[in-house]
């Protein structure tokens, strides 16, 4: 299987150059891939060459190429050498970086427009695009939701970790309001203790037991039934809110989700959401949870896409190379529509786009996705 993944890879770079080099000379769009072909993340690089031959099959134009160049991992230069490589084709669009930590290197190339998959940031940044799902989208349209589910208490939990600053400023900059933020402690042995203040646990904990010895003594039938249902109970009391946003993915929201219940936060009453999900099938075995509610790509469209690459190369895709399909998709349209892309500026109008994630704007140099809402259920991913 990998010999068959290396020859299939191998044969896209020559056939990507070879067809480049047959119609430099023709009114063509030349779009640049700036992708890990090499190092550490190489089969991330390897997986986007196979979801731009996809798209390119479904354009299906004889005048649109890719450039691909080996940007490696965490190399400024051989990203500059990429980069300088892709410009000495005549290409002034490029499909990247995926990484916005090197953004400060191809700004330098301030006549090449980057169309990055990063999701750090939807608004513009000199020459560089970013069309990543980004924190923002999400964050919107999850307080739309939260607002049609009539919720007016929120609490955002964030992780204590190298982006708390940056989520709080993004959080900041949304302007959000009846929203309250609580940070925690990642790690498991900490976590409980920290959801067990925020739920005020143990005071609630307590006011079961002094609640139960009222009618521990009493003999009259009405006493001992309202007995048998608070022995049923955990905790007497509701928290202070009625729905939670978590900033995490992975085993550390699992972790959150399950403290969450262990301090019986009633799941009727309080509505569970998250962001940063690819529909992740092992949330399913999370079963102290019965719903569990999150943004995210058109699930349909990501499972055809994820479908029709594994019939095409018999492997899997990364799940950001949707987000290079896309890309491509965008680049065409903006270069059909105009005749041409002189600079960033060019991606900045009105109207909607349709693509494999869904549909996305630009709004004041600002890209906006509508995302829809998903709910994990009952071993299956639904719309809502």
């Amino acid at each position: 299987m990998k010999k068959k993944f290396i020859v299939i890879v191998s044969y896209l770079l020559i056939f990507f150059n070879s067809n480049l080099l047959s119609n430099e000379n023709n009114d063509t769009l030349k779009i640049g891939l700036l992708a890990p072909l090499s190092g550490e993340y190489k089969e991330l690089g390897n997986s986007l060459l196979y979801s731009l031959q996809l798209a390119l099959n479904e354009i299906d134009d004889e005048n649109v190429f890719i450039v691909p160049q080996d940007s490696g991992s965490n190399d400024k230069k051989k990203l500059n050498d990429a980069v300088k490589e892709i410009k000495s084709k005549g290409v002034n669009v490029v499909i990247g970086p995926i990484d916005n930590k090197d953004f400060d290197e191809v700004k330098k190339f301030n006549d090449i427009t980057f169309v990055s998959l990063s999701n750090i940031n939807p608004e513009f940044q000199q020459n560089i695009i970013s069309i990543g799902i980004s924190f923002e989208s999400q964050m919107i349209a999850l307080t739309k939701f939260i607002k049609k589910q009539k919720k007016n208490k929120t609490v955002i939990l964030i992780p204590k970790n190298d982006y708390t600053f940056l989520i709080e400023k993004k959080l900041d900059k949304l302007n959000l309001k009846d929203y309250k933020i609580f940070k925690y402690n990642p790690d498991p042995k900490i976590l409980t203790g920290e959801i067990e203040v925020l739920t005020n646990y143990s005071q609630r904990k307590k006011n079961l037991e002094l609640r139960k010895k009222i009618f521990e003594d009493k003999e009259d039938e009405q006493s001992k039934r309202q007995l048998e249902r608070l022995e049923q109970k955990y905790t007497l009391g509701d928290v202070n809110f009625d729905s939670v946003i978590i900033i995490d993915f992975g085993s550390s929201l699992k972790s959150v989700l399950t403290s969450l219940v262990f301090t019986d936060v009633d799941q009727e009453k309080v509505l569970f959401t998250t962001v940063n999900q690819w529909f992740d099938e092992s949330i399913f075995y999370e079963n102290t949870v019965k719903n569990l509610y999150y943004p995210s790509v058109n699930y349909k469209e990501f499972k055809r896409y994820k479908n029709k690459y594994f019939k095409t190369f018999n492997n899997s895709p990364s799940e950001i190379t949707i987000l290079a399909y896309d890309a491509l998709g965008l680049i065409y349209y903006i270069w059909k529509k105009n005749g041409k892309i002189n600079s960033v500026n060019d991606f900045s109008f009105k109207g909607k786009i349709k693509g494999k994630i869904g549909t996305f704007s630009f709004n004041n140099k600002k890209i906006v996705q509508d995302l829809n809402i998903y709910k994990a259920e009952d071993n299956q991913f639904k719309k809502f």
